[in-house]
């Protein structure tokens, strides 16, 4: 009888162990091929930069000077020092052979030329920021007497660059994949939603467990707040897209989906998530603490402002570190209410992408980007995993300070 416990014991712990190792094993392998194929677009650049590719001509008002390198620079790019830029040959996605920058001296004025094909309100051309990785398809130098090809390769350029005393136009295509637009698009998102989220959440979760009697009433309601965590996000969406949107048109004469828009409807998303996580921290609280404020003369208001919610500020903070990575995993919903437009001029009151809409986005089509992708993906873990981990310090801290805990 003994021997038959212990081997059905035995037998028990291998099948949750096996179980635990495949789940474990399956959470390795999709962070293993995540961080594999988009930790090499990780990078500054890829965070400040434009979304969009820009295709231009530029030109410059300075002659030739002297550059000498400083620095140590790849075998294969061909430097020309009297322009202070490195050229090396490459191809682009279609596999055509183009001529990339793969270095710019610090000194050199090719770090900020003039865009020939723009002007400003004044008339003046403004500069263009050039960047490695841009391709070069042609240049004309010393008023258009030389010539230089793509198909002249990074020699033959590099060449015709040193015999060149000015730089009279040169057509070049700045190539985007930055994704500055869709960051700045996630922290309004993130923001805005919690300020209107949280006072509401956390004053209905007040009210559920300070105030309210046990009605049929308060049942009813609470009833529906854990029906509304199972509602998918994308009937949220619909949600958003069928009210907020048009309300906003209405009002502040936005032009369809908007991050306001959007930042309501992830409101809506959030409240029972804020409510229920904010209701068991309240739960947790001794009722001696509430006791012991009203025994000295404090009313129930203060009892809830200056006891009960700051005893319970650790659970709220949990409840919010969940809000925050629902809006940075939300996609569905955003797509309705935002729309899926990448922009890298962020405004309110325009269509924007958060980071997951921005994967969602160049993940469709015929061409996907898996690279692009699996980098925002390591971004956005990143992120929580910091949040998280901020959040639990200052939980920790405040849990120290609980002298009923």
């Amino acid at each position: 009888m003994k021997t038959n416990r212990k081997l059905r014991d035995n037998l028990s712990k291998t099948f949750v162990y096996a179980l635990g190792s495949v789940g474990l094993l399956i959470l390795g392998m999709i962070i293993f091929y995540v961080v594999s194929t988009g930790i090499t677009l990780v990078r500054w650049e890829t965070i400040i930069g434009d979304s969009r590719t820009i295709s231009t001509d530029i030109y410059l008002d300075d002659g030739a000077g002297s550059y000498i390198l400083t620095d140590e620079i790849d075998e294969n790019i061909i430097y020309s020092e009297i322009w202070g830029i490195g050229l090396v040959n490459a191809t682009n996605k279609a596999g055509y052979p183009i001529i990339e920058i793969a270095y710019i001296h610090p000194e050199s004025p090719l770090v900020r030329p003039f865009d020939r094909n723009t002007v400003d309100e004044n008339g003046v051309h403004p500069q263009v920021d050039l960047k490695v990785g841009t391709a070069i398809e042609k240049a004309l130098f010393n008023n258009n007497t030389i010539i230089s090809l793509a198909r002249d390769q990074a020699s033959g350029m590099v060449a015709k660059l040193n015999q060149a005393t000015s730089i009279t136009s040169m057509s070049v295509q700045i190539v985007g994949g930055g994704i500055r637009g869709s960051i700045i698009a996630t922290l309004y998102t993130i923001v805005f939603t919690l300020i209107l989220a949280i006072p509401i959440g956390v004053s209905t979760a007040v009210y559920f467990n300070e105030i309210a009697t046990t009605s049929w009433f308060s049942k009813a309601i609470k009833n529906m707040v854990d029906m509304l965590t199972g509602v998918p996000s994308i009937v949220y969406g619909m949600l958003g897209a069928a009210i907020f949107v048009p309300l906003l048109n209405n009002t502040i004469q936005t032009q369809g989906g908007s991050i306001l828009s959007g930042s309501l409807t992830m409101v809506v998303i959030l409240l029972p998530t804020i409510i229920k996580s904010t209701e068991e921290a309240l739960k947790i609280i001794p009722n001696e603490l509430r006791q012991g404020s009203l025994a000295l003369g404090a009313n129930q208001t203060q009892t809830i402002f200056k006891v009960v919610l700051p005893n319970a500020t650790p659970g709220i903070l949990t409840g919010v570190l969940l809000g925050i990575g629902r809006i940075m995993g939300e996609s569905a919903a955003l797509i309705f209410a935002v729309g899926a437009a990448i922009s890298d001029n962020i405004i309110l009151s325009e269509r924007a992408t958060t980071l997951a809409v921005h994967i969602w986005v160049i993940m469709g089509g015929d061409s996907p980007n898996f690279e692009l992708a699996a980098a925002i993906a390591i971004i956005i873990l990143s992120v929580v995993f910091v949040i998280n981990l901020i959040v639990k310090i200052i939980a920790k801290r405040l849990q120290k300070n609980m002298n009923w805990s």
